[in-house]
């Protein structure tokens, strides 16, 4: 099957003399794989580790930095805001994940505009994890509009107008991403979704975490169709604890019976090796299949994805 990455690439790769693509649009564009790892704002006033991590991230050459939306609806900095912090200081282009859990359409409109004010372009659309699950029974969420609808205010923000259809000046110009789950059993339905999102107007995907090769290449195939992007989610395991968490209680998350026998036979003391291993999986697969992958840290440890960083830019 063709490469989704290459398939959203008709355009010419740039010749020798021509100017080499700089975003994370124009590096899809010219189907470079790419790579980026995930940094979680901070919970209080300090965003010195965060920043820490995505400039060493930076000199390990990631195309780009994802920045959670309080993930597992644990509060974090808004994501906005750490975005523009990371640009300001690092200079490093961001993926900012956009949730709709806990904002109505004014605020939606509001953090938007003020991003694209302040250099953020790349948006990833998702509704975002219950607040139950972060521990927050007596929160509720907003949900005033789902991801679909999200990416359809963006392509309307990129017309120029307003999800009312008032002008809101020159057009934005946002690189709209779509989420995508291969760990579900319901692939038509996921298929579906994935469809109406392209109608909304995602130009690209981003896959949830995925532990499964022969899932993940099925579901790459199948998705072909769409003839966008689609970044492939990877999160190396360094607890036999962290993998059943993940398999158990992490929404979209399964772990295939092989690969939890693996972290098993390996114990505690080779389960962080077994874990990359499994890791190196998904990247093969990815490298022949998909545009890129996100790369995300256990428990803001940075410094472990180094090397894998290094081997998915090769």
């Amino acid at each position: 099957m063709e490469n989704p990455g290459e398939q959203a690439s008709t355009t010419a790769r740039p010749s020798s003399g021509a100017p080499q693509p700089q975003t994370l649009r124009e590096k899809l564009a010219a189907g470079r794989f790419v790579v980026s790892v995930e940094v979680d704002p901070p919970h209080g006033l300090v965003p010195g580790r965060a920043l820490a991590g995505a400039s060493l991230l930076q000199r390990a050459n990631v195309d780009c930095i994802n920045v959670g939306d309080s993930p597992l609806a644990r509060v974090r900095m808004s994501p906005v805001a750490m975005a523009v912090f990371l640009q300001q200081e690092l200079g490093v282009e961001t993926i900012v994940h956009y949730t709709t859990r806990d904002r109505n359409l004014i605020a939606i409109h509001s953090d938007l505009v003020g991003g694209h004010v302040l250099g953020v372009r790349n948006i990833l659309c998702l509704r975002g994890d219950p607040p139950a699950l972060g521990g927050h029974t007596d929160v509720v969420a907003v949900w005033d509009v789902g991801s679909v609808q999200l990416i359809r205010i963006l392509r309307m923000l990129n017309d120029g107008v307003d999800w009312t259809g008032k002008s809101v000046g020159p057009s934005a110009s946002f690189f709209i991403g779509g989420s995508a789950n291969p760990n579900t059993d319901e692939t038509k339905a996921e298929l579906n979704l994935m469809r109406r999102k392209v109608e909304a107007g995602a130009h690209f995907f981003m896959t949830q975490v995925v532990y499964d090769p022969e899932r993940l290449e099925r579901f790459l195939e199948r998705t072909a169709k769409f003839k966008l992007p689609i970044i492939v989610g990877i999160l190396p395991i360094l607890s036999q604890r962290q993998a059943e968490f993940l398999h158990h209680q992490a929404p979209g998350i399964t772990l295939p019976e092989d690969a939890l026998e693996r972290l098993r036979r390996a114990g505690e003391d080779g389960v962080a090796a077994e874990g990359l291993a499994i890791a190196r999986d998904i990247l093969a697969v990815a490298r022949a299949k998909a545009a890129g992958v996100y790369i995300v840290p256990s428990f803001g440890r940075y410094e472990p994805l180094v090397e894998l960083v290094a081997e998915a830019k090769r």
